[in-house]
């Protein structure tokens, strides 16, 4: 849908009009500018990254008012961070330049709060890991299974994402598991899921599917330092619990 920011207008209140008619220190953007962003509401600040609002001719609506409907739409900011641009671009008025820049952000706010928690990605203990990757990985709708690739230092080569959904043997072959970590020449790895119910605790797959890659790990000489199940309420390390 093309935004018509000149024409944006404020259906809610009979009264209200154009962002742009606004004065000035009511205005989203320049509020944030000449006061800071924690004096604007938090459907202020989704529309500063909004933009523009609507206009079809029949149907008008401002930045705000459109940032007001997101935001009751998904109830509370955790589910809209954790929504899907599928999601975002059902929603009348939100387009698909709209619905990137939410979704963008976002994740930037995802990755700057692991980095900060996993202290410049160098790991030393089981617990700096999943602070790093909670807030990634606590609030997925499915499960994702991750190979950790660490250097000598024990910081992030890189991780992949080797299956998504339920975790069982014949997803998570040691094959396809363990053959990035050869090629990248990896000192240690470390394998990291996460649980959507919010309960950390491992299943019988889990354990199953943890002692097959530790046995293989033994075979090639790969060191595995830890397998981590993250979720909403903490996380389970199988090297904390002598399992590994």
């Amino acid at each position: 849908m093309k935004d018509n920011s000149h024409k944006n207008v404020n259906i809610i209140s009979e009264n209200s009009c154009s962002i742009k008619t606004w004065p000035e220190d009511e205005r989203p953007r320049e509020k944030l500018v000449k006061f800071g962003p924690e004096y604007l509401s938090n459907a202020e600040l989704l529309a500063v990254i909004i933009g523009t609002g609507i206009n079809t001719g029949k149907y008008s609506q401002s930045a705000i008012d459109l940032a007001k409907t997101i935001i009751l739409r998904f109830d509370s900011l955790k589910n809209l961070i954790n929504t899907s641009f599928n999601e975002l671009i059902s929603i009348s008025g939100m387009g698909i330049s709209k619905a990137a820049k939410i979704i963008a952000v976002f994740e930037l706010g995802k990755r700057a709060l692991s980095v900060q928690n996993g202290n410049n990605i160098k790991f030393r203990c089981s617990e700096e890991v999943a602070n790093y990757y909670i807030p990634l990985m606590k609030d997925l709708k499915k499960e994702q299974f991750k190979v950790i690739l660490l250097d000598i230092k024990n910081k992030i080569i890189k991780d992949i994402l080797i299956s998504q959904g339920s975790l069982t043997a014949s997803i998570v072959h040691p094959r396809e598991v363990l053959k990035p970590a050869i090629q990248a020449s990896a000192a240690s790895v470390i394998f990291i899921h996460n649980h959507p119910s919010g309960d950390p605790e491992p299943s019988s797959d889990d354990i199953e599917v943890t002692n097959r890659l530790c046995r293989s790990c033994s075979i090639l000489g790969i060191n595995l330092l830890d397998h981590i199940i993250v979720a909403e309420n903490g996380y389970y390390s199988f090297k904390q619990k002598d399992l590994i």
